[in-house]
C-alpha cells in the first residue's frame, strides 16, 4: 500500500510541477514550483521503486495519470484546447497501462 501512495504522490507532484512550468512561461517566479515539483516527484518515484514496485508499473502509472491530469488541468487553468484526438490518445495510453498492470498482476 505504501508504494502505491508514493506513486500517487509522485503523480501529483509531477502534475503540479508541469502546471508550474506552463505558468512560468508568463511569470518566471513559477520556476520555483517547477523545480520543487519535479524534485519531489522523482524522489517519491524513487522511494516507490525502493519499496519493491516494478519500474514498468510505477512509470506506466506515473506517465499515464500525469498525461491525463495535465491535459485536464491545462484546459481548466490555461484555457487550452481539449479536443477529441488528445482525449482519445490519453484514454488509449491509460487503457494500455491498466491492461499491462492486469497482465502483470495475474501472470503470477
Amino acid at each position: 500500500m505504501k508504494r502505491w501512495l508514493l506513486v500517487l504522490g509522485a503523480v501529483f507532484a509531477e502534475v503540479l510541477g508541469t502546471m508550474a512550468l506552463r505558468a512560468a512561461t508568463d511569470q518566471p517566479f513559477w520556476t520555483i514550483g517547477v523545480v520543487g515539483g519535479y524534485v519531489v516527484a522523482f524522489t517519491l518515484l524513487g522511494f516507490a521503486l525502493g519499496e519493491g514496485m516494478p519500474i514498468g508499473v510505477a512509470y506506466g502509472i506515473w506517465a499515464a495519470a500525469g498525461v491525463a491530469l495535465v491535459a485536464i488541468f491545462g484546459a481548466a487553468l490555461f484555457g487550452e484546447s481539449l479536443r477529441l484526438p488528445p482525449i482519445l490518445g490519453s484514454v488509449t495510453i491509460m487503457a494500455g497501462v491498466y491492461l499491462a498492470l492486469f497482465v502483470i498482476r495475474y501472470r503470477r
